[in-house]
């Protein structure tokens, strides 16, 4: 029975916890035994907690005894550790915040606390979500539960891989840059980037402010979408959160509603550098769409090519900015070095910060630097502009944009660590989405070898509501 119990899907769990066929306590339970079976091998998470979890499900089991429940009520959930939980360590997989204890939970983790959702752990990442393979961070690197000798994605790599091994019923990530839906298409999940500012972004540990965003890993279209119901709404304490209010839920849809909706194909994300199994499945899946009556046409996105270039000038200036807070005297890790404070500072900062973290603060510092902010920084955020105006142009004639979500499937560990450049050309087709500040989900199209492809749907801000739907239509028609 346990075995079973970890297969659930939220929608699939909540039923049975409404008929009492199953409690919370047992389901919590189950996760927690394959945990601990898995997680040896896997090693998706940094911080388990047991005895909370069953705390927080035996209140949920009160909760739906008194007709209280919500759909979340008694789900268990992995939550990505770059996100605060008040008592619970917050590490970012970094040496710098190994023993961080946030004082107050994020506003997504009270958020999903209220509905009643069960905390199992937080999850492995690349150092302060700067990379696509889970290979950066301090602890251990991810296997993807596929094929341990591959990657899983990153930077959100430990939370995909937990819901792709069933660690979990659904987990929360990040994307700054792809790093919801990158590695969600490398292990075969559901992974949702929401608008900029939908999902507030308080108590998310900060990379790059202006591109952060926090969104749901999950089994189906429809979890996400009542991930996305409890997540989604304005928050004071986080300046750039949208008022916006809008119904996800997509239960009701039976049957494909893909007739009439105009579709774009950009071309510009169909490149050489695509795997050959990758383009396959995507073009089938255009071909599903243009069965079941969806207009599709070619369209052009042609500063799409510069979004690579504006990202990785764009990300590591706010990273270097907001990582200068770590200095090793109010919170995190303090060399124990002699000297001036200067000196301090800098042990603290080179012993504290991982490779591909000093990489990025350097890129960023001196991309704002004098004599260079003109040059580089603010042609990027000039070109950014360009981008999102090029996206709201098409968005005015097309309701969906299909792409694929990453150009390969998995990667074997070890095989880009070598070649920052490589690596970095693994979120090629997610950044733009970021830059512009636009949703878009991955979803499973298709494999190779057994190894998990996945499409991406981009849709206009602010309407995730046709983006959830279209997405449980292709699934529905696809299985």
């Amino acid at each position: 029975m346990s075995s079973s119990l970890t297969k659930l899907s939220i929608n699939q769990a909540n039923q049975l916890l409404l008929a009492k066929e199953v409690s919370s306590v047992e389901l919590t339970q189950a996760y927690l035994e394959k945990i601990e079976s898995i997680e040896p091998h896997l090693r998706a998470l940094i911080t388990v907690e047991p005895e909370l979890a069953l705390n927080q499900a035996r209140a949920a089991d009160k909760q739906i005894s008194e007709g209280l429940a919500t759909e979340l009520t008694g789900i268990p959930m992995v939550i990505k550790d770059n996100i605060c939980t008040k008592g619970i360590k917050t590490t970012c997989a970094s040496k710098m915040l190994q023993d961080f204890i946030p004082p107050y939970n994020a506003t997504v983790v009270d958020k999903l606390y209220n509905s009643g959702a069960v905390l199992l752990a937080k999850a492995n990442l690349d150092e302060f979500a700067m990379g696509s393979s889970t290979e950066n961070s301090s602890f251990h690197p991810t296997s993807n539960p596929v094929d341990y000798s591959r990657v899983p994605g990153g930077s959100s790599g430990g939370a995909a891989a937990a819901v792709a091994a069933d660690e979990c019923v659904f987990s929360i990530g990040s994307d700054t840059g792809g790093s919801i839906r990158q590695p969600a298409s490398l292990c075969g999940t559901v992974g949702l980037k929401p608008t900029y500012g939908l999902v507030s972004r308080y108590g998310l540990v900060a990379f790059a402010s202006s591109l952060d965003q926090i969104g749901p890993l999950t089994k189906t279209v429809d979890d996400s979408a009542s991930v996305l119901s409890v997540l989604s709404g304005h928050d004071e304490k986080d300046s750039t959160s949208i008022k916006h209010n809008a119904c996800y839920d997509v239960k009701s849809i039976t049957e494909p509603a893909i007739k009439g909706l105009r579709v774009g194909i950009p071309k510009e994300y169909f490149v050489s550098g695509i795997e050959p199994s990758v383009n396959e499945s995507v073009q089938s899946a255009i071909a599903l769409f243009e069965k079941l009556g969806a207009k599709i046409e070619e369209v052009s996105l042609p500063h799409t090519k510069y979004a690579l270039s504006v990202y990785y000038i764009i990300a590591p200036s706010e990273a270097s900015a907001n990582l200068a807070r770590y200095d090793g005297v109010k919170y995190g890790y303090s060399s124990e070095t002699s000297g001036t404070m200067w000196d301090a500072l800098e042990s603290t900062r080179g012993e504290g910060f991982g490779s591909e973290v000093k990489r990025r603060i350097m890129i960023g510092t001196y991309a704002l630097s004098s004599g260079y902010y003109d040059a580089y920084y603010l042609k990027a955020q000039k070109v950014r502009t360009l981008i999102s105006q090029e996206f709201n142009e098409v968005f005015k004639s097309y309701d969906i944009l299909i792409t694929p979500t990453s150009p390969t499937v998995a990667f074997k560990r070890g095989s880009k660590t070598s070649n920052p450049v490589e690596m970095y050309l693994s979120d090629v087709l997610t950044i733009p989405a970021n830059i512009a500040g636009i949703p878009a989900i991955s979803l499973p199209c298709g494999f190779d070898n057994g190894l998990p492809i996945g499409l991406q749907l981009m849709s206009a801000p602010l309407n995730e509501s046709l983006l959830l739907k279209t997405a449980k239509s292709y699934e529905i028609a696809s299985s």
